[in-house]
């Protein structure tokens, strides 16, 4: 009983154990052709995407007719036409003050005046010694006559006396006091000349003490106040600033040496202030300086600017960045100036197809370098387009360039021709 079971299980888990070896060895067969699919399929995309690596990719832009406009920029600050320091010839001490910051003045108006004491006693004293001059002018008038009455008399005695009488020394004395008389008499009148000239020294003083604006315009800034003592004694104090019309006004910018060549009189320009942000103002060239001045060691050519201020918008000092155009052409066939930048990159050597099959796909390899764009300096200028794919160079001539476009005056290139303006992908 026993020996008959026995031998029935043996036959059994013999059938068993070959079942699961078969199973065993189907799944490794399957999962042998699963990576060997895989391996194939990752080889497959490797190889395609080396290939696709090996074709360039470019941007590019068409080339157009249009309007070439050509500026330069400068940075600089708006000041008064006409701006006049008053000062004080005088020194003294301030009495009045008759006008403020902003105020509107006239020409002639008082704007202040100094202490009149003692330039009105200054002229009072001028005057009493005109008047004593002139009495002794009167005086020395009378002397004049009484000398020449006592030489005529003299005179007339002499010639009815046979020359016996008066003596010859009585006649010398005669014409001597006359002379005498005479000179005392243009002394005394010099005398008055100065008197005269002293008393109007005074009164011009006297007016000056009252210090008046010299033109029509606006009070900017006043430096002086009741009180404060005037000291002239080396140079005349600034008491006021005065801008004459603010309704035209000029803008100095400091024009960079390399583009000072290209600023002409009479060009127009805009600027723009911060006080008034998206606001545009014109303007337009009326000086361009020859002196350089330098700052930090860039040089720069001051350039003056006119500048209509009707509505009094912008004040003395604000900062303007100008625009200022230089050149303006119509209808001109223009690239982009990366188009004029680019230069195809290349390889030293055509990339290598690895010996080593598939495993040589799935080995890693070394990063290579990037290849450079080749370029000679001083080369003719050309620009490049895609024909069948490939880039070709064609020669141009250029002129005028903005910065961002440059115009093409002469060459092969046509408007409505793409050219290229930079690689996106580079063979590998």
């Amino acid at each position: 009983m026993n020996t008959s079971t026995a031998s029935s299980e043996t036959p059994a888990k013999t059938l068993l154990a070959d079942d699961s070896t078969g199973a065993r060895s189907r799944r490794w067969k399957w999962l042998g052709g699963a990576a060997v699919l895989l391996a194939a399929g990752i080889a497959y995309f490797l190889i395609r995407g080396d290939d696709a690596a090996q074709q360039p990719q470019y941007r590019t832009e068409k080339a157009d007719m249009g309007r070439l406009v050509v500026k330069v920029s400068a940075t600089g600050n708006l000041q008064p036409t006409n701006t006049v320091d008053v000062g004080s010839e005088l020194s003294g001490i301030v009495e009045k003050v008759f006008v403020d910051d902003n105020d509107s003045v006239r020409k002639g108006q008082v704007l202040a005046q100094l202490d009149l004491s003692k330039l009105r006693d200054a002229v009072a004293r001028s005057r009493a010694n005109l008047v004593a001059a002139e009495a002794q002018v009167t005086q020395m008038g009378a002397t004049v006559a009484e000398a020449r009455a006592t030489l005529e008399r003299y005179r007339k005695v002499a010639q009815l006396s046979g020359g016996k009488v008066p003596s010859q020394a009585e006649m010398d004395a005669a014409v001597a006091n006359r002379a005498r008389a005479e000179a005392n008499e243009a002394s005394a009148r010099a005398s008055v000349t100065q008197a005269r000239a002293t008393l109007q020294s005074d009164e011009t003083n006297l007016g000056k003490a009252r210090i008046r604006s010299p033109i029509n315009g606006v009070v900017l800034s006043r430096q002086v106040d009741p009180g404060q003592t005037v000291a002239a004694s080396f140079q005349a104090p600034v008491l006021f600033k005065l801008a004459e019309d603010l309704t035209q006004m000029e803008l100095q910018v400091a024009v960079d040496e390399a583009d000072v060549g290209q600023v002409k009189s009479g060009q127009k320009a805009t600027f723009s202030v911060d006080a008034w942000p998206g606001r545009q103002y014109a303007a337009v060239i009326r000086r361009v300086g020859f002196g350089a001045q330098s700052q930090d060691g860039v040089v720069s050519y001051l350039t003056v600017l006119d500048v209509d201020n009707a509505d009094l918008s912008l004040r003395p000092g604000m900062t303007g960045t100008a625009d200022i155009t230089t050149l303006v052409r119509e209808q001109v066939l223009l690239v982009p100036n990366g188009a004029l930048r680019f230069t195809p990159a290349t390889t030293d050597a055509a990339p290598k197809k690895s010996a080593a099959g598939i495993a040589g796909m799935l080995m890693p390899r070394p990063p290579r370098e990037a290849p450079k764009a080749r370029s000679t300096p001083g080369a003719t200028p050309r620009v490049w387009v895609l024909r069948d794919g490939q880039p070709v160079a064609l020669d141009v001539q250029t002129g005028a360039t903005n910065g961002r476009v440059t115009e093409i005056v002469g060459g092969e290139l046509n408007a409505g021709m793409a050219v290229i303006t930079e690689a996106l992908r580079t063979p590998q």
